[in-house]
């Protein structure tokens, strides 16, 4: 019987901090890892669905630069916050590096931000040293304009087809010191519809079981 005992979630254990630490998503992690050997000033969109480390790596990249991070939540993004933020950008940051802007779920942006952000994201009025990263999970209310201004990467399901099984048994091996039948971890993958957040929240579920046998 193990001792595994859960002072916090193995999905948030597990969130990954620094960008070796990610599985999967190999175009996204490519590029962000070209980004953080020579960062400059510059907005990207990461888009696709839920659980995928889209914020995860905007933070990770964040950490490699030492950027200084304005984190907008979801359903928060409006014109005053914009306003602010990018006002903080224009000041040198903390550590003489970056800025670094991350706004989760852009797709619920409210039409004035939008609108404000078109200026921002030109080369003429784009703050100095300063990196935008927005996230969704699509771009259906998403003006043209915003998203012609951003370079996209779409974070990709099938990227973690082989690799979420290995690195589920990675983890509870890790937790339990024992090993999961590989049939096991590929059905929580599949039926997480490899969302890793969702298949760590499973795997916990096995692994709590496993304390109960």
């Amino acid at each position: 019987m193990t001792l595994l005992q859960f002072p916090q979630s193995l999905a948030d254990k597990y969130r990954p901090k620094r960008l070796k630490d990610f599985i999967g998503l190999d175009k996204p992690l490519a590029v962000m890892k070209a980004l953080a050997k020579r960062p400059y000033p510059s907005a990207w969109f990461f888009i696709g669905a839920s659980g995928l480390g889209k914020t995860s790596l905007a933070m990770a990249l964040a950490s490699e630069i030492k950027g200084e991070i304005h984190h907008i939540p979801s359903q928060h993004c409006d014109l005053e916050t914009i306003e602010e933020e990018t006002r903080r950008c224009h000041y040198v940051p903390m550590n003489g590096g970056f800025h670094v802007l991350i706004v989760d779920e852009a797709d619920r942006m409210s039409m004035a931000a939008q609108l404000a952000l078109l200026s921002k994201l030109d080369a003429t009025a784009f703050p100095p040293q300063t990196i935008f990263i927005f996230t969704a999970n699509g771009a259906r209310n998403l003006e043209d304009r915003f998203l012609s201004r951003c370079r996209c990467l779409v974070f990709e399901q099938e990227s973690f087809t082989k690799k979420l099984p290995e690195y589920l048994q990675r983890v509870y091996k890790k937790e339990t010191r024992r090993s999961i039948p590989v049939t096991i971890a590929a059905k929580i993958a599949v039926d997480s519809n490899y969302n890793v957040r969702d298949a760590l929240m499973n795997l916990e579920i096995e692994i709590m079981m496993a304390r109960a046998a």
